[in-house]
């Protein structure tokens, strides 16, 4: 266990940088579906043990008739509204920027930014992300939720790897380029 915990933000985008289209329809992610392929996700959420995800997204996923992914780790849903704990999901109104700089200061592995576009747009704004795990969906959709918002500050980002798969999604790694 090390203290230097990372936000690594792991989040798909269409082409043109839609992480959903309007209605928060993610229909178009089923085109690079693959048997047998997670595109790197089972290792990738090994190396994690704080998950933080946007009320939005998390009501999605439920809706979706899934159970949330992340329940065997700490998540942290970000929302106005106060709401119970169920188990290790906890449901966290404070100030987004506290709870990450409190994550980072604690043993465990590092921290997955699950979206949505308001959270990653609130921690970019604060320079709390340190790597960016971003998947290409060969799509261009138009239209919709953008993955970045306008508004906030540059960001030098340093290439770690680029992998290319028989689907057509390209993922791409970054991570801070600390000047």
């Amino acid at each position: 266990m090390t203290t230097n915990r990372k936000v690594i933000l792991y989040i798909a985008t269409s082409l043109d940088g839609y992480i959903a289209k309007p209605n928060d329809d993610l229909g178009f992610l089923s085109i690079v579906e693959q048997e047998g392929q997670d595109y790197g996700y089972a290792d990738f959420v090994k190396t994690v043990d704080a998950v933080i995800v946007g009320r939005k997204t998390y009501d999605k996923v439920i809706s979706m008739g899934f159970d949330f992914p992340h329940a065997d780790k700490d998540a942290y849903i970000i929302t106005r509204t106060p709401r119970p704990n169920i188990g290790s999901v906890k449901f966290y109104t404070d100030d987004l920027k506290s709870l990450v700089d409190k994550l980072k200061s604690e043993n465990g592995k590092n921290i997955f930014c699950d979206g949505g576009a308001e959270i990653v747009n609130e921690l970019l704004k604060d320079d709390l992300i340190d790597e960016f795990i971003i998947s290409v969906i060969p799509i261009l959709v138009g239209n919709g939720t953008k993955l970045f918002k306008d508004g906030r500050p540059e960001k030098k980002l340093e290439l770690v790897s680029v992998k290319s798969f028989d689907k057509g999604l390209t993922q791409l790694h970054y991570k801070r380029a600390d000047n």
